[in-house]
């Protein structure tokens, strides 16, 4: 198997991973513990299983040049980036913040345009543009939504934070081994967290919490946190940032293909387009050629 198709796969399995991921971290947050402490304990439990993977199998130098690099990686791709994301989900509508999120691959292929990371493609254009159309009708099941401007507004950041992180890290990828890069912006992202979010941690009842929400929250912090992290990086090493990106689009299509399987929701004509529009757009955007 080549490795520009395992790459493919990986993001396929990280974006089913985050499709399972809306269904179990709604139950954990806010009513066992807060959005911030809840960032914490994802970032910090990601932070000693990437340092005990790379103690014993990597064994990796990083060059003190890179080390600003890495902090700047570590800002936008897991501070900024998640306490936007969960801070904004908590005051805002779940439509409105997929809404915003389905931005990320676009603002992703502006700046590749911006920073002549890419050269411009018609095909790729058109097919983060039918992707976008795709998940804009899915989420929204055709109707109208009223933005929350506060909520909204840190969503956005969360979304142009993981844009810039998806461009950056790239470049870290063609250097150092994917655990190597996850270990140290996971252990800068907890120092900077701790200090900020170590109250509600603390405040944590632990006796309180059902065993199920125990589980659902080391599901959170294993596969949505270490794996998917973990995934999307090492695919970064053979694909474009934007590639990357656009599989976004497909976590609304499997959430939706998970809840119709399990009996919790209708195939319907809208979401038939919908579908037809995203898989037009994965398309496009993979017979594109890149530089």
């Amino acid at each position: 198997m080549s490795k520009i198709v395992l790459s493919h796969i990986s993001l396929f399995v990280a974006n089913l991973i985050y499709a399972i991921n809306y269904i179990v971290a709604k139950d954990v947050m806010p009513e066992y513990i807060s959005p911030k402490g809840f960032v914490l304990l994802r970032v910090l439990g990601a932070s000693l299983l990437f340092l005990l993977i790379h103690k014993f199998f990597i064994k990796e130098s990083v060059a003190k040049k890179d080390l600003r690099l890495f902090l700047l990686c570590s800002l936008f791709g897991v501070v900024i980036n998640m306490l936007c994301f969960f801070e904004g989900l908590s005051i805002t509508s779940p439509i409105n913040a997929s809404l915003i999120m389905i931005m990320t691959p676009l603002i992703v292929y502006v700046l590749s345009l911006v920073f002549l990371i890419e050269r411009m493609s018609y095909k790729a254009f058109l097919g983060v543009f039918l992707g976008l159309l795709g998940a804009f009708i899915l989420i929204t099941n055709g109707m109208s939504f009223q933005l929350n401007n506060r909520g909204d507004l840190l969503v956005l950041l969360n979304a142009l934070s993981y844009s810039f992180y998806l461009i950056l890290i790239k470049s870290m990828m063609k250097k150092y081994h994917p655990i190597t890069v996850l270990k140290l912006i996971f252990l800068m992202g907890t120092i900077i967290i701790v200090p900020i979010a170590w109250k509600d941690v603390v405040i944590l009842n632990w006796s309180y919490l059902p065993w199920i929400i125990i589980l659902k929250g080391v599901f959170v912090i294993v596969f949505t946190t270490c794996v998917a992290y973990f995934l999307n990086i090492s695919a970064l090493k053979h694909l474009p940032s934007s590639t990357v990106a656009f599989y976004i689009y497909l976590q609304p299509l499997l959430a939706t293909l998970i809840a119709v399987t399990f009996g919790k929701d209708i195939l319907t004509p809208i979401k038939i387009l919908a579908t037809v529009l995203i898989f037009c757009g994965v398309y496009f955007v993979l017979k594109r050629k890149t530089i």
